[in-house]
């Protein structure tokens, strides 16, 4: 049974693979913070490698360059990545903050075979024979052959002291994204990683930890007694009034208008 199908209880590791230039240390820090019983395994794989070690098995999930197959993998965009075009420092781009790809007509324009862009021929002049790796056409670079277009996170991979990058125009980019097994539904884990990648907070994670939570009874609220209306004496209920009355209307010895208790009209006097 592979991670990707197990349940959290079965499967004490999760496994994260993640291509060049991908850069998953801030998601894993927080995986941490939030499942400390849960290691996270990072697997460091070629762009050529990731699709085959999610279909395998090798791994539960992958920060893969997108598009991928959807026939038997899920994914879902994460962000998408500036392109540049790498160059000798003292090559006369390294003069300006932009350049275009028609800027590029006149230049030898590497394409390495794990090229990342998509794109069948790049713009400008291009080479007898193609790199076999990215880092093959830095060196190239380096030793003044040609220039090279790649996403911003592998310029700074690749970086040296003797070359430098600028924001390539009007070319394609490339697009970064979680991608795993399909499934009717992700696992469990999976989606904990999902949660993180996409700013959830604890409480609105879902997964293992969200459907612990759900598990939790909460107590419930005390409401206060009810009591009655305000009114002053041991009252039991009725309209306000004085006295230790149980309600109803006064009684017939506080009716008419003297003070001797006796009810009816005042007797008139003999004459």
């Amino acid at each position: 049974m592979t991670g990707s199908d197990a349940s959290p209880v079965d499967s004490p590791s999760f496994r994260l693979a993640y291509v060049p230039g991908a850069t998953p240390a801030k998601w894993v820090r927080i995986w941490n913070e939030r499942l400390p019983d849960v290691p996270l395994t990072l697997l460091a794989v070629t762009p050529a490698e990731a699709f085959g070690a999610l279909r395998e098995g090798t791994a539960d999930a992958g920060l893969v360059r997108l598009p991928v197959d959807r026939d038997d993998l899920s994914a879902i965009p994460l962000y998408t990545e500036t392109t540049v075009v790498v160059v000798p420092k003292d090559h006369l781009f390294a003069a300006v903050e932009e350049v275009s790809a028609e800027d590029l007509a006149d230049e030898l324009v590497l394409h390495p075979l794990d090229d990342t862009l998509g794109w069948e021929q790049p713009p400008g002049r291009p080479a007898m024979e193609r790199p076999e790796t990215t880092a093959d056409a830095i060196e190239l670079v380096a030793a003044g052959v040609g220039v090279l277009a790649v996403p911003q996170s592998l310029a700074r991979l690749h970086h040296r002291k003797d070359l430098t990058y600028r924001t390539l125009v009007d070319v394609p980019q490339s697009r970064v994204g979680l991608s795993w097994p399909k499934a009717d539904e992700a696992p469990d884990l999976v989606e904990e990683f999902i949660g993180i990648v996409r700013g959830r907070t604890v409480n609105s994670t879902r997964g293992r930890r969200a459907e612990e939570k759900k598990g939790q009874k909460q107590p419930r609220e005390q409401k206060p007694a009810r009591s009655g209306k305000p009114g002053g004496g041991s009252r039991t209920g009725g309209k306000p009034g004085g006295g230790s009355r149980t309600g109803g209307k006064p009684s017939a010895s506080r009716k008419g208008t003297g003070g001797s208790g006796r009810s009816g009209k005042p007797r008139r006097g003999r004459g």
